[in-house]
């Protein structure tokens, strides 16, 4: 099933973001070679900075959703006001599905 983590920065962590990016990007490439990350991306704010990510992965279930989104970088660096993590039905453009 797949789940959609539906992340928020903390107001003014810019910082810890970029200071953390190296080692979030790796973890991201990490799950992407074992086929657990579908996508990625920040959130952008009127600025065009990042203020949050989008991350959907592929899991067996909603806890083990849950601990890769607590393995995060960025979520163990506490960047992160908010996570909300929802199971996520992809309808549309699915590459599985071409």
């Amino acid at each position: 099933m797949l789940f959609a983590f539906i992340c928020r920065d903390k107001p003014g962590h810019l910082q810890v973001r970029l200071d953390n990016r190296p080692d979030h990007v790796a973890f991201l490439n990490g799950l992407n070679a074992e086929g657990t990350l579908k996508f990625a991306g920040p959130f952008l704010d009127d600025d065009g900075k990042p203020c949050g990510s989008l991350v959907v992965v592929e899991a067996a279930d909603k806890d083990a959703a849950r601990a890769v989104s607590a393995a995060d970088p960025y979520a163990r660096a506490g960047l992160f006001a908010t996570v909300d993590i929802q199971p996520w039905n992809w309808v549309f453009n699915n590459p599985a599905n071409a």
